[in-house]
């Protein structure tokens, strides 16, 4: 099959080679749900933490004696059951929220991504991305005139004046093909992705 290859004012100059097996696919949206859900989870880290009734600070003595009062009996206000008392199965620092998905289903779920954004003309192909200097404001320029505001890049290497001049835009997502993710493919309205990465996408995915 063949995508968009753009020119430096973003028009579609000519044609590009890609292959089906990666671009065009059977869009799956259980399968992408699933890897973009579990993506999500494994980045997660266990910094929240709550106290069980060992650990907060309350007096250990009987509230209120046992008979008479007309109220259930309580032998410290630490209960779970009070106000302010501990809880019964705390959240934990390392709590782990990690999701297994296997490679296959993974490689499955980036190609449906990558050829959903293929027919709905969010992808396009450009010949590489190189910049003479480390300007933000020059690659933003360069953005500009493609009329490019939300992108993301996926180039086959990535050299020191791109990642300079390009780590303080915000809409612009610079990422070599072998680190490319699921949330961030979704996330973004444009992916670019450049002749020499399109191989390695191949070789990953297809």
């Amino acid at each position: 099959m063949q995508l968009e290859l753009l020119n430096e004012q973003g028009q579609a100059a000519s044609k590009c080679d890609v292959p089906e097996t990666v671009f065009g696919r059977d869009f799956n949206e259980d399968l992408v749900h699933q890897i973009v859900t579990a993506y999500r989870a494994n980045a997660r880290q266990g910094t929240r933490a709550q106290k069980d009734r060992e650990q907060v600070r309350h007096t250990t003595a009987k509230p209120f004696k046992q008979k008479g009062t007309g109220r259930a009996r309580a032998g410290m206000s630490s209960s779970p059951l009070w106000r302010g008392g501990g809880r019964i199965f705390p959240n934990l620092p390392e709590e782990n929220f990690a999701q297994k998905i296997n490679k296959k289903m993974y490689r499955a779920g980036m190609a449906s991504i990558l050829s959903q954004l293929a027919r709905e003309g969010r992808l396009a192909v450009v010949d590489s991305l190189k910049l003479e200097s480390p300007k933000t404001k020059v690659l933003a320029d360069k953005f500009k005139s493609m009329n490019l505001q939300s992108v993301m890049v996926i180039a086959d290497e990535i050299d020191e004046n791109l990642y300079l001049a390009s780590r303080n835009l915000k809409n612009v997502f610079v990422v070599e093909a072998r680190y490319a993710d699921p949330v961030s493919l979704i996330h973004y309205k444009k992916v670019l992705v450049t002749k020499g990465a399109i191989d390695k996408l191949k070789e990953m995915f297809a």
